[in-house]
């Protein structure tokens, strides 16, 4: 797995960029306590993972991962530039993991490796080199079965970005916001394992180095190497004026699998289907209230026609119910999920969650913009829900922070802060 990439063949530009960042630590915001987190998202890993690391750079989650993912784990780290791979040996040897760590000049937007050889692909501060969406169409067919990739990616925090923060980012790398970004994730067939939001301190493990290395450097008589001081220079400014407008976001995924839904087929409710999906609701939960809610929101304004949908079973009956009503946020037109319901027979097998990708499709292909759930915080992420109180969203009655999550289909929309109003069945 090689190329013809040499440092001689860069650009002047990139040259002088690449002799500028020689010996640092890192090359994108980080830290070992973020890769540890996000390794820790990942779940249980196989006794020996084969572990691909794109845009690996000197190195430091290579290393990290070559040491914490077992013993047996062997770690194939990829990057164009030789001067980095060169820095990763070094360290792999000094740290007695030489015979665990790979490195291989290649280009991560043409990898000649084969499908399903890897269990574990790590992307820390790379896959804009690609795009967001085409690293996540790329990479995928190089995960084995049960496989999860792990990459983190450069967003918008702000809701508004400003002009000043606009004109350095929009040139190089269109910025998205997190919803965006899981949504994206979700229409590429993935699930959501976990979302890592990286702390300022992570951009301080970067920048630090770098930027006591700008201040120690004469002003270059080459042209490439003064405009890669500049650009540099440039960089840590924005950072400095508008880095509370940006920030990086580490997201956990596994391409979805028979067990995650692949194997269910999930439509809308016909009228046909009205006893069963009441019986199901009935059969998934202790009191007859959910399949009361159902029956009461068919007959409210609320309901809208075709976002009750049903998973079917192998025989045509319905496995699982899920359903979408409408209600509002400070006034602003808003969808409520409520309820979710999976027959005892069916439960963990991936109905559920085939039917609640099915529903938040077709409501995003209505034009919907946003969508909340109150729920189990660790069931609703792997759609894409976060905490409703990032949005300034809070439910009508006392409920843990967690529990209340919002997901935005549309992040064209302005997100309306408020309290959430039910339709009156819901009795709140």
């Amino acid at each position: 797995m090689t190329d013809n990439t040499t440092f001689s063949s860069f650009s002047p530009f990139m040259r002088a960029f690449y002799t500028l960042h020689r010996g640092l630590p890192r090359q994108a915001p980080g830290s070992d306590a973020s890769t540890r987190r996000l390794l820790s998202l990942c779940g249980r890993l196989p006794e020996r993972p084969r572990i691909l690391d794109l845009g690996c750079g000197p190195g430091r989650s290579a290393l990290l991962l070559a040491a914490e993912a077992g013993e047996g784990a062997r770690v194939t780290a990829v990057d164009v530039h030789d001067g980095f791979l060169d820095e990763l040996r070094t360290g792999a040897e000094a740290r007695g993991l030489g015979d665990r760590v790979h490195a291989v000049r290649a280009d991560m937007g043409a990898l000649p490796c084969e499908d399903g050889s890897f269990d574990l692909i790590w992307a820390e501060g790379s896959a804009y080199i690609l795009g967001f969406d085409k690293a996540l169409a790329q990479w995928k067919r190089l995960l084995a079965p049960g496989g999860t990739l792990v990459l983190t990616e450069c967003e918008w925090t702000a809701e508004e970005p400003s002009a000043g923060a606009r004109a350095f980012w929009d040139p190089q790398c269109a910025l998205r916001s997190t919803a965006r970004n899981l949504a994206s994730a979700q229409a590429a067939g993935y699930r959501v394992l976990g979302v890592h939001h990286l702390p300022d301190s992570d951009w301080g493990e970067y920048y630090g180095p770098l930027a006591e290395r700008v201040a120690g450097e004469a002003e270059p008589v080459d042209p490439a190497a003064a405009a890669a001081l500049a650009a540099v220079r440039e960089e840590l400014d924005v950072r400095e004026r508008y880095g509370h407008e940006y920030g990086y976001t580490g997201f956990v995924l596994r391409p979805v699998s028979a067990g995650d839904g692949g194997a269910w087929a999930a439509r809308p409710e016909t009228a046909a289907d009205e006893a069963a999906v009441r019986d199901v609701n009935l059969a998934a939960f202790a009191t007859p209230l959910e399949a009361d809610l159902v029956d009461a929101l068919r007959t409210d304004g609320a309901w809208l026609p075709g976002l009750s949908y049903v998973a079917e079973g192998p025989d045509g009956s319905v496995a699982a119910h899920a359903l979408l009503t409408r209600c509002e946020v400070g006034g602003a037109a808003a969808l409520a999920l409520a309820p979710v319901a999976a027959a005892p027979a069916h439960q963990r097998s991936g109905a559920g969650s085939a039917v609640v990708r099915a529903l938040l499709a077709a409501a995003k292909e209505r034009g919907e913009a946003l969508v909340l759930v109150l729920g189990h915080p660790e069931y609703y992420p792997r759609f894409g829900f976060l905490p409703a109180s990032r949005f300034g969203i809070r439910a009508p009655f006392e409920v843990p922070d967690e529990a209340m999550m919002a997901l935005v289909l549309d992040d064209s929309v302005p997100v309306a802060a408020g309290t959430v109003t039910y339709p009156a069945p819901f009795g709140v």
